[in-house]
């Protein structure tokens, strides 16, 4: 949209990244018409039966998946042991550890519908004051995703314990354990379902809190929004568009899709915003009318 410079990062660049490491930004105030909807991928996402109908889809399936895993007794976790590459994957033994699925909370459980449409009415960047406000008091005000109620309710049914990893801050625990209780997801309790940013030193990677939980649990499901949902390596500082998607369509990646990964559409922010033209239009598919 002309005059709406919100970008997609800077939007909820709080869940995706360490809050300190985004650069913030004042966007062009919206004229009357443009501010009348709003932007494109907030429409897609929030409003569109499509994006309900993919993420009522994606809930669906691992539902069904961990029904039927957890008849058997996998030998590994599906959260990569450390030091594991894409290339050479290798994972955490479950040994007799008891079951557990593990999400990214925004845009994985839940719908942030109160700030994102705060941000995209004023014309603002992502401010991490108004966002550290929307941690602490955003109960109500966000929606479970299609179907992420019926989800979670069969993973547990189940016996499978389902916990949140997230990039909210460590310091706003019971506002996103509200959070998450008010959409209708149950109980999740800081340090034993719902672990944070802040919880260790690793920052926005949630490595070393998925390694914590897969020493307590067998991870049969992970969940989220962004490869950084599933490993710190997707997101590695400075990795090349290229290498990036090369690693996520690996051998070892897709192995793993819809098989233990599984991914949830977000066309609003993520790492993937640093493609440029060459990235996603390949030079020899460039035309033009003649």
């Amino acid at each position: 949209m002309r005059g709406f410079a919100i970008t997609a990062t800077l939007l909820l660049a709080g869940c995706a990244s360490t809050p300190a490491e985004v650069a913030t930004a004042t966007a062009a105030p919206a004229t009357p018409g443009e501010a009348a909807k709003p932007p494109v991928a907030l429409q897609y996402l929030y409003g569109s039966p499509e994006a309900a109908v993919a993420v009522r889809a994606t809930n669906a399936r691992i539902a069904d998946y961990g029904a039927w895993r957890v008849k058997q007794r996998p030998k590994d976790s599906v959260v990569l042991a450390p030091d594991a590459t894409m290339d050479g994957p290798a994972f955490e033994p479950c040994g007799n550890r008891p079951f557990a699925a593990v999400f990214d909370a925004d845009e994985t459980l839940i719908w942030n519908l109160g700030p994102m449409r705060y941000f995209a009415e004023k014309g603002t960047g992502f401010d991490l004051k108004v966002w550290d406000r929307w941690e602490k008091t955003g109960a109500g005000k966000a929606a479970a995703m299609p179907g992420s109620v019926e989800m979670v309710n069969r993973l547990r049914a189940a016996g499978i314990t389902v916990i949140a990893n997230t990039n909210r801050s460590a310091a706003n625990a019971r506002g996103s354990e509200d959070t998450l209780r008010a959409a209708g997801l149950g109980e999740f309790k800081h340090g034993e379902t719902l672990f944070l940013m802040g919880d260790d030193a690793g920052g926005s990677s949630k490595d070393g809190r998925r390694a914590t939980i897969a020493s307590k649990y067998c991870v049969i499901i992970l969940g989220g929004d962004q490869l950084g949902d599933f490993s710190q390596q997707f997101n590695v500082k400075d990795l090349p568009a290229a290498q990036r998607m090369a690693h996520a369509t690996s051998a070892g990646a897709t192995a793993l899709w819809d098989k233990g990964w599984f991914l949830f559409p977000n066309p609003v922010y993520g790492p993937w915003e640093k493609t440029g033209w060459g990235d996603a239009f390949p030079s020899d598919k460039q035309w033009e009318p003649k």
